[in-house]
């Protein structure tokens, strides 16, 4: 029962991750705007004038040089833009990685999950009580992302490229040229920067996520408001990817901007931790930047959602013999 859960969770989280790459791209290039290149405003160049002025003139000069935060953009905008500069093909950039990445980290948190919600299940009523499905959520998603870091932050550098300077982009060729690249350049530890981030962030996401979507399914059928099929499958799935997306996005956004920061022996980087990225990120754009890509994480979290859970029952119906 265990091993096969753990395959039922795997096939409909690779489908899933697949089906909604574009979306979950759309949602890092979003998240990254306002983010500044310059790594240390502090180190910016100070410029004198060429020629002196005389005092009596009383004019003053910029003696440092402000760059101007980018305009921001919707995410129509932004796809648009995407397929216009680097091609349709763009809109998939590092989707090896995300295949990866669901086959580890989703594969053991659905997995986990599974064996957690039939050992806690009650045999006298077969209900978990709410409580239990979300210690069940945490455990399994913070298991899920410590395997599948590495995935989560080439995946992360491979769909953000594009929106660097040429001559700055990495250029990955795949998910296994990225994690290569990373462990040569930067040692192995650069797989699991912001692992921390990435543990909360799915503990989070699979306890909102999986309690909420058994939650509302049992809800669903014990009021009979439907019966046990498609239906009460996506209605169930649609309240647990909006109840996923207000819970993870600040955590996500902060997440993505730890993970792409570009670090350079000899020089700060942009940020010494998650909590430095939180405080930067809401002194320079504001709280609501927190929320920033939360249109596209919707947008990919409801499809995301639902092609998980209806996928996920039809493979449990196949798989229910064997």
């Amino acid at each position: 029962m265990g091993l096969k859960g753990f395959a039922e969770g795997g096939i409909a989280s690779i489908i899933a991750g697949a089906s909604t790459h574009p979306l979950d791209l759309i949602k890092v290039r979003m998240q990254l705007q306002g983010e500044s290149h310059i790594p240390n405003p502090s180190a910016l160049q100070s410029y004198r004038p060429a020629f002196a002025l005389s005092s009596a003139a009383n004019i003053s000069l910029p003696t440092t040089l402000e760059v101007p935060p980018p305009p921001r953009v919707g995410p129509l905008s932004i796809g648009l833009r995407i397929i216009q500069s680097e091609g349709a093909n763009a809109l998939f950039s590092g989707v090896s990685a995300t295949i990866l990445r669901q086959t580890l980290y989703s594969t053991t948190r659905m997995g986990l999950y599974d064996v957690l919600k039939h050992k806690w299940t009650d045999s006298e009523t077969n209900n978990m009580p709410l409580a239990r499905k979300i210690v069940a959520g945490l455990i399994s998603g913070a298991v899920g992302a410590a395997v599948g870091n590495p995935a989560d932050v080439a995946m992360v550098r491979m769909q953000a490229d594009g929106r660097l300077p040429i001559e700055q982009r990495r250029n990955y060729k795949s998910v296994v040229d990225a994690l290569g690249q990373m462990s040569k350049h930067e040692g192995v530890a650069s797989l699991w920067r912001g692992s921390g981030l990435t543990i909360n962030r799915a503990m989070i996401v699979t306890a909102s996520q999986l309690a909420t979507y058994d939650q509302a399914k049992e809800m669903i059928l014990e009021k009979g408001l439907m019966n046990d099929g498609i239906g009460t499958h996506v209605m169930a799935s649609f309240v647990a990817g909006f109840v996923a997306s207000v819970a993870s996005n600040p955590i996500d956004v902060i997440k993505t901007r730890v993970m792409n920061m570009k670090v350079e022996p000899g020089v700060e980087p942009p940020y010494k931790g998650a909590l430095d990225c939180a405080m930067k990120t809401i002194r320079v754009e504001g709280p609501m930047a927190l929320y920033k890509g939360f249109i596209p994480t919707i947008s990919r979290q409801g499809p995301f959602t639902v092609v998980l859970f209806v996928t996920l029952e039809q493979v449990r119906k196949l798989l229910k013999d064997f």
